[in-house]
């Protein structure tokens, strides 16, 4: 039985191209502790930004999720999730090409992958893409936080980043595919 006043806490970790672009939508919300960008998914501990771009340690650019299920339910950040990124795209997400650019959801205990499973298959059920929905769904690993400069990069460097989102295209398609 739960304690009057204790915060129950989960964690959701989610890639979806550049984690600059997937902290401020998620950070917004009710129940959110906190969000951390960094690193998981690959071979090597504690890698760099450099190191994860070289697209030699296997890492996915991600963001943990730090959250109270009782205020903001798993489902709706799978929700906030997919309304981030193109889950068409297999070979990054929009300006960001390679591999630690991919998409993926990682869960972090059966309910979640059971809820991200369903998710994905109401997607590409709904007709909202005309291609293949390719974001996996994978088991959560070692996850790294990304270098100081990099957390919060929203608030700390916000034209560049604004700037950065819109070059991109991601806020186009995010626009055309699910409005504003």
């Amino acid at each position: 039985m739960e304690r009057e006043g204790v915060q129950r806490q989960e964690l959701a970790t989610f890639a979806g191209g550049c984690f600059w672009c997937m902290v401020k939508p998620f950070e917004e919300w009710p129940g959110i502790i906190k969000v951390v960008s960094g690193y998981t998914g690959g071979t090597k501990e504690n890698p760099t930004y450099e190191e994860v771009c070289s697209e030699t340690t296997g890492h996915y650019e991600a963001v943990q999720i730090t959250f109270d299920p009782d205020v903001f339910a798993y489902e709706r950040l799978l929700q906030v999730y997919w309304q981030q990124i193109d889950p068409t795209d297999a070979g990054g997400q929009f300006y960001d090409r390679g591999s630690s650019y991919k998409t993926a959801i990682f869960y972090h205990n059966d309910e979640q992958r059971l809820a991200a499973e369903k998710s994905k298959n109401e997607l590409a059920e709904s007709g909202r893409f005309q291609k293949t929905i390719v974001t996996e769904i994978l088991p959560a690993g070692p996850f790294y936080p990304a270098e100081e400069y990099h957390q919060d990069y929203h608030r700390k460097n916000s034209a560049h980043y604004n700037r950065y989102r819109m070059a991109s295209g991601r806020d186009a398609f995010i626009e055309r595919h699910w409005g504003k």
